[in-house]
């Protein structure tokens, strides 16, 4: 918002497949034929085409289409009308009312569709109360969800499947580095083999080791016998040889 009270998600409002509502009807009144229906399709972020397999349709890469089916000719959709591009469209918040209203505009100067974003803190899910047609208004959508309210649905929030990828691509980019550090390469008589890197090892398991509490100066003779038997002199090469 530019009065900096906050952003509102519009996405998180979608459905699975980007739309508000798809194929709703819409309360024309005596703008169409009584045999007429009148139905929405409406996607807040997303461009979309109808019909699917038909790109020659006025309903193009749009934001809202109007379908018009008579059912004098059995229920054959007739007609596919653009009732607002996502290009140019103009935002208003009434931060009174906690409102927001978006105008889509089509093929003229005047916008074809307005959606008016209603904040309701008490509506988790996002609901398409009320569509009306008029000929003398554009299309009204009024939309009541939880995501309308400033910051109630952050952008960019992480999914399980996003959390996944990332944690997989730690673990890989871990495993490729610490293969590289403790794998050293070398050429014998079958071929390029690899074998384990000493140093490194045994510089872990120093470190561990020597996190170990000090002994007392003051262990009495027998303890340091027992010692003196579990312990042998160190190895040439070696850093650490008590059983």
């Amino acid at each position: 918002m530019e009065n900096g009270s906050g952003v509102i998600n519009l996405k998180a409002m979608e459905d699975a497949d980007g739309f508000l509502g798809r194929l709703k009807p819409v309360a024309a009144g005596s703008v169409v034929p009584v045999d007429t229906e009148v139905l929405l399709s409406f996607s807040p972020c997303q461009h979309f085409s109808l019909p699917d397999d038909f790109t020659g349709s006025d309903c193009t890469d749009v934001a809202a289409c109007l379908i018009v089916r008579d059912h004098r000719l059995g229920g054959h959709i007739s007609q596919y009308i653009n009732y607002g591009n996502h290009e140019g469209n103009e935002f208003y918040y009434n931060d009174t009312l906690k409102l927001l209203s978006v105008s889509y505009f089509a093929h003229n100067k005047l916008p074809m569709t307005v959606v008016h974003y209603h904040c309701n803190p008490n509506q988790s899910m996002s609901v398409n109360q009320e569509q009306s047609l008029s000929s003398r208004e554009p299309l009204q959508i009024w939309v009541e969800s939880l995501c309308a309210c400033p910051n109630a649905c952050a952008v960019g929030d992480l999914g399980v499947g996003t959390i996944f990828l990332i944690i997989l691509s730690f673990s890989a980019a871990a495993y490729f580095l610490l293969g590289s550090c403790a794998l050293r390469p070398f050429r014998s008589s079958s071929g390029a083999q690899i074998s384990p890197e000493h140093s490194v090892w045994c510089m872990i398991c120093y470190l561990f080791a020597d996190r170990r509490p000090a002994r007392r100066r003051d262990t009495d003779a027998t303890d340091c016998t027992q010692d003196a038997e579990h312990c042998s002199s160190p190895r040439p090469g070696s850093i650490l040889q008590c059983a």
